[in-house]
């Protein structure tokens, strides 16, 4: 048997050409007429999660690229990026929380067989996103000069970043559209398309963004607004891209004209669907700042070890976001099948394929940490501070990996209260608090933080294993 048969009981045999190594080809190449409904469930599960790992990484990149080359250009340009990414985070909860109803719907259509209930789902999706993309533009556009002062910005940054923020906040239409269209295309299980829509922004971020920032060539010299040029046009190119795929006839969803009318019923879904899940991710997002206020009580150097060893971290659990993606899917298609046993076996393998990952990357983590916090500083307050965190943290993967997957399976079942409220109880009035006490009223000072985080995911895991295995959302209709 294949390593990925090995782990999916009650499967047929494996062939040469069920091979991981296969899978994987046949993941970057597309899969766009597998069936996700039958066979092989670990197969599937990979021929979906590659793509996703590596859509996810590629829209890591563009913060990257900006930072990159506008560091070049002084502290008021970098300041600038920092703080209009802040006000993006918003637009990016808004984004995933759209995505993840649309997802779910998308899934459910394409598991039943219905094709066209999927491209209507789709549509409606879109003009929610361009609705919400509209407002905030207007906002954001107007008022830029004033959030950018209500961020804390000091009048040089103001002057220099007026116009970047402008784009950004403006252009957020090319967010939207993408976490949109990228989100549908993984309901449908076309994961590859979601892929290498990204793949094509960063093309277009990574090349226009130094000809516009710097003046190379033909193109004016923009400054830090080149930045949020490049990256505002990389997006809606690539979310261009992505709906162009869209119209194209004989691919698993397809819009016609007959799909453009806006259908109340199936928007109000959706709205339900995404609000729930916008909500269910800025209780993680805004976690996380509380948790750093607590940090900050300890000073810069603290501080800085935090943030290190959290990026190290997020960036790191990029493939079992992945995974736990590619979860969803299988979850959302199989009850539209009506089969609930093979979304169940989906899950649970899921997560024992995200096991094997992150206790192995924990592993590494612990062992080596002091080498790989050296990578990025040489201060050892701050490299102390940076491996605590980067150990104690990684010490709570084995429970991460079942956590991530079946709460985002919950999501995929179109079940998105569930992990709302599993979310706001385990982080909001469990770990938030428990970081307090333990930073600050037992000494343990930031150990007691990075304590509090490992604490909280293991109870997260645990919950949502009991409420998975009482199997309510298997009920649920989309």
């Amino acid at each position: 048997m294949s390593e990925i048969d090995a782990a999916t009981s009650g499967t047929a045999a494996a062939s040469p050409s069920g091979s991981l190594w296969s899978a994987a080809r046949q993941a970057i190449r597309g899969s766009e007429s597998h069936d996700f409904t039958q066979g092989d469930i670990g197969r599937a599960i990979v021929l979906l999660a590659i793509p996703m790992v590596l859509e996810m990484s590629m829209e890591s990149v563009f913060a990257v690229v900006d930072v990159f080359f506008v560091s070049r250009l002084g502290a008021d340009a970098v300041a600038t990026v920092g703080l209009t990414e802040s006000m993006m985070a918003m637009i990016y909860t808004l984004a995933m929380g759209l995505g993840i109803g649309a997802t779910a719907m998308v899934a459910r259509r394409i598991g039943e067989r219905d094709q066209d209930g999927a491209a209507r789902a789709a549509m409606q999706a879109v003009w929610l996103g361009l609705l919400v993309a509209a407002a905030l533009g207007v906002v954001g556009a107007v008022f830029a000069p004033e959030l950018l002062r209500f961020m804390g910005a000091e009048e040089s940054v103001i002057r220099t970043g007026t116009t970047f923020t402008r784009v950004m906040l403006g252009g957020n239409v090319s967010v939207l559209m993408l976490f949109l269209v990228n989100a549908i295309f993984r309901g449908a299980g076309d994961a590859a398309i979601a892929m290498r829509t990204l793949w094509f922004a960063n093309l277009i971020n990574m090349t226009l963004g130094p000809c516009l920032i710097f003046g190379l060539g033909p193109f004016p010299q923009m400054g830090v607004t080149g930045a949020a040029v490049a990256t505002t046009t990389g997006r809606l190119l690539g979310a261009l891209y992505a709906l162009s795929r869209l119209l194209r006839p004989g691919a698993r969803i397809h819009l016609a004209a007959r799909h453009l009318r806006v259908d109340a019923g199936v928007m109000w879904r959706l709205v339900k669907l995404s609000a729930s899940g916008t909500f269910q991710i800025f209780i993680g997002t805004a976690s996380w700042v509380l948790l750093i206020r607590i940090v900050s009580s300890f000073g810069s150097q603290v501080i800085a070890g935090y943030t290190i060893a959290i990026r190290v971290i997020i960036f790191a659990l990029l493939p079992s976001w992945g995974m736990s993606n590619a979860a969803a899917t299988m979850v959302g298609q199989a009850l539209g099948a009506g089969d609930s046993a093979r979304a169940e076996r989906a899950v649970w393998i899921a997560g024992k394929y995200n096991a094997v990952f992150l206790t192995t990357l924990g592993v590494v983590f612990v062992v080596f940490a002091p080498l790989i916090v050296r990578i990025f500083t040489t201060d050892p307050a701050v490299t102390a501070s940076a491996v605590d965190a980067l150990r104690v943290v990684a010490a709570g993967f084995p429970f991460y990996a079942y956590g991530m997957v079946i709460t985002q399976s919950f999501n995929g079942a179109g079940d998105t209260w569930t992990p709302t409220w599993i979310n706001l109880g385990c982080f909001w009035f469990w770990e938030v608090p428990l970081g307090w006490f333990l930073a600050l009223r037992t000494g343990l000072q930031a150990h007691g933080v990075y304590l509090a985080i490992a604490i909280a995911y293991a109870t997260l895991a645990l919950v949502s294993v009991v409420l998975f295995k009482r199997g309510a959302w298997k009920l649920k209709t989309v």
